[in-house]
Formats: structure tokens, sequence, C-alpha cells
């Protein structure tokens, strides 16, 4: 129920205030300050700051999430996330962004979507996994103070926030910088950001009311999207029940909530075939890339960054700069995408 609310949520706020980092990317290299740039800063300030008021507050305990807790790769953070941010540019979304975009009709998007799933399976037990094995063993970081951020940089709690509180001001100052002050979607940045936060509250609560281990988590689109796929093709080899089994359909459903409510529901296809071509290769790319990585713009950028997760912050680094090269290539070879 956790990843299900969480994810209804952020798929209903995300859909009404268009929060997409591929556009706020493009915005970005273009030197614009539009509505997706904002957007995407107020939701990640958002995030953050929700995140280490939790912290603040002693209902949040970062050390043992994944982000930190467990083994890492710097060579998988910044290689996936210039992997994943050259694929977003060319499905022109990333995997959350698809999931919303299928749920408003967009049949290239599911497309996308499912060889986004299929690749992201291949590269944590098929047969790409040999190949990301083999660049996260490059440069591997121990689990623990060396992945907090936080800790390198002689930071408590309250640095935390006080950098967080930075991250949503910078949000609000593009918001107002655009001039436009179209405070809907500034509140659906801030509900979208929001949700992270409530993912990881909702899970400490849980993990520390249960006899089990459980593992405290929020949203994150490429482990839930292999999940969802394992589901669907075979109930004997599928996971058992947790945070990622409601997160996918809760997700859909929003966003298709928000669709019919704005009346932005329309079935699209492919116009070219030339696009069909761009839209795989970027799925691929993506999948492969979130798993090198560990984690997609969602799940490492907000998700991972909220809990200023070294290698968390390292991807998202790079998949913004893997993103604006893949645009500038494609737009100086005035490649359509």
């Amino acid at each position: 129920m956790a990843g299900a609310l969480a994810g209804f949520i952020f798929g209903l706020a995300a859909q009404r205030s268009r929060f997409c980092a591929r556009a706020a990317v493009i915005e970005c290299c273009e030197g614009q300050a539009g509505d997706r740039f904002s957007v995407w800063w107020l939701a990640f300030g958002a995030a953050m700051v929700g995140v280490q008021a939790l912290v603040m507050a002693g209902w949040l305990k970062p050390a043992e999430a994944r982000y930190i807790a467990q083994p890492g790769s710097i060579s998988g953070a910044v290689l996936g996330g210039l992997l994943f941010g050259a694929g977003m540019i060319l499905t022109r979304g990333c995997a959350s962004r698809l999931l919303i975009l299928s749920a408003n009709g967009n049949l290239r998007a599911l497309l996308a979507g499912l060889v986004f799933a299929v690749t992201v399976q291949a590269s944590i037990a098929g047969w790409l996994a040999p190949a990301r094995q083999t660049l996260a063993a490059w440069w591997p970081i121990d689990g623990g103070p060396s992945r907090d951020l936080l800790h390198l940089a002689g930071l408590g709690p309250s640095g935390g926030l006080v950098l967080a509180l930075l991250a949503l001001t910078t949000g609000f100052y593009f918001f107002f910088k655009t001039h436009q002050h179209r405070w809907g979607l500034a509140v659906g940045a801030i509900v979208t950001g929001l949700s992270i936060a409530l993912g990881w509250g909702l899970t400490q609560a849980i993990a520390s009311q249960s006899f089990e281990a459980v593992q405290i988590q929020s949203l994150s689109f490429s482990s839930a999207s292999a999940e969802m796929l394992m589901r669907v093709l075979s109930t004997a080899t599928s996971p058992s029940l947790g945070f990622d089994a409601g997160l996918l359909p809760a997700t859909f459903l929003g966003s298709l909530l928000g669709a019919l409510v704005g009346g932005d529901f329309k079935l699209e296809g492919f116009k070219t075939e030339n696009k069909l071509g761009h839209y795989l290769i970027g799925a691929v790319l993506m999948g492969f890339g979130a798993v090198l990585a560990g984690g997609c713009t969602v799940g490492a950028g907000m998700t991972g960054g909220s809990v200023f997760s070294l290698t968390a912050w390292l991807t998202l680094i790079a998949i913004w700069l893997g993103a604006g090269m893949a645009w500038r290539i494609n737009r100086s070879m005035g490649w359509p995408i």
C-alpha cells in the first residue's frame, strides 16, 4: 500500500505539473529557465526538504537506505548516468515520464517503456549482466559513511536541511523568473517532490513496526519496471509483494486520472520510421544505464539524492551531462528527436 499511495500521488502530480527531466535539460541547454526547468527544481527541492525534515524529526534513518548502506560503484554511477541521459533524449522522456505518457495514450512511450523494462531485467540477471558487473567493478565504493555526502562534508542533519532549503529556494527563483506564475504547476511540482518523502516516511514507519526485515525505500522506476515485467510473464518467478509491487500501477492510474480531468488523454503513435529506431535505442540505453547507475532520474536523482547519497548525486549529474551532450549531438546532426 505504501508504494501504491506514493505512486498514485506522484503520477497525478507529475502529470498535472508536466514534470519532465528531459525537458528541463533541454531548457537548460537552450539557456532558458522556463516552466519545465523550474518545475524540476521545485520538485527536487521539495523532495529534499521533505526528506531532511523527516530526518530532523527522527522519523527517517538515511543510513539504513540502500543508497548509503550497501556497496556501490563510482564508475557505474557516472557511466550509467551518461547512458541513461543519452537514452532519455532519444525516447523523449525518462522512465517515469514514459509511464506517465503511456497513461495519457502515448503508444510510443508505452513501447519504449516495455523495451526499457526488458533491458532492465536483462541487465540485472540476463545477458547484459556481465557487462554491467564489469563496468561497475572499475571503481567500487563501500557502503556506509563513504557513500554519505553529509558525512563526507562534515555536515549533520541540520546542514542537510539547509542545503535542501537552498535547493527549494532555487526552484522558486526560477519559477518567478519565468514571469508566468502558473501556481498550478508549482503546487504540482511540490507535491511531486513530497511524494518522495512520503515513500521514505511510510517505509520507515513500516520497518519500525514490522517483526521482519523491511527495506526502507521510496520511488524508483527501474527496479519496479523489472519486477512488474516478471509478474506479468510468470507468477512462479514473481518477487514477493513489496513497495514496488503497487508503484507502477498506481502511478499509471494517477497519471490517467490527471489526463482525464485535464482533457489530455489522446492516443498517439509513430508518424515516421526514424523515430521508432530512436525510441528503441534510447530505451535500451536507459535500461542498461539505470541498472548500472543504481537508479533513474527519480530513483537515483530524487530518491537517492534526497538522502545525500554520493553515488546518487554523481548519477544525477551524469544524467544531465549525458542528456545535454546527446541533445547537442542530435541537434547538430539534424536528427529528429
